[in-house]
């Protein structure tokens, strides 16, 4: 969480011009990953995140462009001849 918050600062926690917080970041973050392992689709994921479908599927685009960009040179990479 911390390694994709400090990669885009849209899942850090911020308030409106009124002053009101916004979401979490725990929240976003969960309902990009319960899309990703459970299959589920936005509408699922709503009434659990408590978001909207434009900002689930935000989430779910941000938090997978995060985890390309951050991780792709040490884990999402072809295995070596020395990781075989």
């Amino acid at each position: 969480m911390h390694d994709i918050c400090n990669y885009d600062t849209y899942f850090i926690q911020k308030h409106d011009a009124v002053g009101v917080f916004g979401l979490i970041p725990e929240q976003k973050l969960t309902a990009a990953l319960r899309m990703l392992a459970y299959g589920a689709s936005a509408e699922q994921v709503d009434e659990i995140t408590r978001m909207r479908k434009s900002t689930i599927l935000e989430c779910l685009v941000r938090f997978c462009d995060a985890v390309e960009n951050f991780y792709t040179r040490e884990y999402l990479r072809k295995p070596t001849l020395r990781d075989l």
